[in-house]
């Protein structure tokens, strides 16, 4: 950060207190992060560790986000056993990486205490741990640290089923018709979890799981356990995830976005503080249960959209019990647009630079909460 007390340089000596990591996107490797790795790592200075994740590199990314989340939650547990000198966790994802990331937070969750030199640590250890989430106020650890950034990049939230939410589909009903069955054949069970027709159809699919806490697994407490959550959306020419997914609104709530770039930031365009929004939390009525059926054995828009909008909007209600900074990116102006969905993390430096704007963004906003909560922390 350019600046540290007396007592922050004494860590710093030690070693990163502060661990970064970065998740990438389906048929992905942590190579996708090169440009965006150097800058946050100039920008952020060596009290951070950034660490790129290797463990669901590319076709590992087709076995489910649930296997995905454990492997990382394995991955994150190995660093941070690694390295001594850790006290804060943040992530920043990108694309599917952001629901593999969701998965891992939740496993590792209050896991047991992880003190430095013991081995032996797996994802099973959990301490059983029943509290109630009390107002969804941030508690808890993350793999023994403490939560500070949780950030997505063109994460598709609420799956991609429905009108628009895959968006190289053009909105054609007979596309959109045909995507659920076929997904499963190209992108295994990732896909079904994407399309929300995984599972048997009496219990709620994964994505809907996921934005609630269950004896298992605490999705919305680890999500709330982080001080800062940030969502970053492609408002247009993303042909992989919609708007409305990647920033957890319904259709009514896309307003058009301003076409200027805030001052700084390039084709970053809108920024907004969305408190939580008080709600019992999602469910999974009989009726869903019948169109979850049908979508898995008789897909066809008459008997599916019901299903698919009601799934949508019992997600965005468990996702909005917790607050979230929604970030709108538009790459209308850029010389190639359509490469949006790899702009927003500048894949390839030659080619997606467009989005450097959008990585400066994101540095400043580590920065900030990190200033934040050394201020707190001196209080």
């Amino acid at each position: 950060m350019g600046h540290a007390s007396s007592s922050d340089n004494s860590k710093i000596k030690q070693g990163p207190d502060h661990l970064l990591v970065l998740v990438h996107g389906i048929m992905a490797s942590p190579s996708d992060w090169i440009y965006a790795e150097e800058q946050l790592k100039r920008r952020l200075g060596s009290n951070f560790l950034i660490y790129a994740s290797s463990s669901n590199s590319y076709t590992k990314t087709f076995g489910g986000i649930d296997g995905a989340g454990r492997r990382l939650a394995d991955e994150i547990l190995d660093v941070v056993q690694q390295t001594d000198s850790l006290r804060k966790i943040s992530f920043l994802a990108h694309s599917l990486g952001g629901l593999f990331a969701r998965y891992a937070i939740a496993v590792l969750y209050n896991l047991e205490n992880l003190r430095r030199g013991q081995h032996g640590y797996s994802t099973s250890h959990t301490n059983g741990n029943s509290d109630k989430l009390k107002s969804l106020s941030a508690s808890g650890t993350i793999a023994g640290l403490e939560p500070i950034n949780f950030i997505t990049l063109a994460t598709p939230h609420l799956g991609v089923r429905g009108k628009k939410q895959l968006p190289f589909l053009l909105g054609v009903p007979i596309l959109e018709k045909l995507a659920p069955p076929l997904a499963p054949i190209f992108i295994g069970q990732t896909g079904r979890q994407l399309f929300l027709t995984d599972g048997k159809p009496s219990k709620p699919p994964l994505l809907l799981r996921m934005t609630s806490d269950s004896e298992d697994k605490k999705f919305i407490s680890a999500l709330a356990a982080f001080q800062c959550r940030i969502l970053y959306a492609n408002v247009s020419y993303d042909h992989m995830v919609g708007w409305r997914t990647s920033s957890i609104r319904r259709e009514t709530e896309l307003i058009k976005p301003s076409r200027r770039s805030l001052g700084g930031y390039k084709h970053v365009v809108n920024v907004e503080d969305c408190p939580p929004v008080s709600s019992e939390g999602p469910h999974f009525p009989s009726e869903a249960a019948k169109g979850k059926e049908a979508a898995q054995t008789e897909p066809n828009t008459e008997n599916t959209a019901e299903y698919y909008h009601l799934m949508e909007e019992e997600m965005i209600q468990g996702l909005q019990r917790i607050g979230w900074k929604k970030v709108d990116v538009s790459f209308h102006s850029a010389p190639w647009p359509l490469f949006a969905h790899n702009n927003i993390h500048v894949k390839r430096e030659w080619l997606h630079n467009a989005g450097a704007g959008v990585i400066a963004h994101v540095a400043d906003s580590i920065k900030q909460q990190e200033s934040a909560t050394l201020i707190a922390a001196n209080l």
